[in-house]
């Protein structure tokens, strides 16, 4: 039986940087390194085959980052990565993940103070989601990672079709 999301895994050009970034921005709490840059790098034809890893990389370093509550942020730094440019909207695959706020001002703010940029102001959502005070925005980590700031204070308006809500994180107080 499935029981939710349980991480999220990124790659980024350096942990410390994106654990600074996160830490500023959103502040994540290390949780643990899964692999810490001592230990020798998983390389090799097994870490290749469990991970999809191109041949001749390295993880060098992972870490485990938890923000408030839901799914943790893995990330991942390889060595000899040969991407100039992080996923984006346009490409197949995981391209963002969302932090629920309280204060879209508040945390747009802390966003661009950590060294974020946003792409626009925030603005009301879309569709269904445009309701009230609903809003949203999109930013870029500093290594060009999509990252949404999104609240939904006025609710959804689930359309009947809807099978399930979607899970928000519980207020913190």
């Amino acid at each position: 039986m499935n029981r939710g999301i349980d991480h999220i895994g990124m790659t980024v050009p350096s942990i410390e940087e994106a654990t600074t970034f996160l830490k500023d921005a959103f502040h994540a709490e290390i949780c643990y390194d899964v692999q810490r840059p001592e230990d020798e790098p998983m390389e090799g034809e097994e870490a290749e085959q469990q991970l999809d890893l191109p041949d001749g990389q390295q993880i060098i370093h992972m870490r485990l980052l938890q923000i408030k509550s839901g799914p943790s942020i893995e990330l991942f730094q390889v060595a000899r990565v040969n991407e100039t440019e992080p996923t984006g909207i346009s490409s197949y695959g995981l391209h963002h993940f969302a932090i629920y706020v309280d204060d879209m001002q508040e945390a747009a703010q802390r966003f661009e103070r950590a060294g974020g940029q946003l792409l626009s102001k925030p603005h009301p959502l879309a569709g269904v989601e445009d309701n009230g005070d609903n809003q949203g925005v999109y930013g870029k980590a500093p290594w060009g990672s999509l990252i949404e700031l999104i609240a939904y204070p006025d609710g959804i308006d689930y359309p009947a079709s809807s099978e399930q809500e979607r899970w928000t994180p519980a207020e913190h107080k």
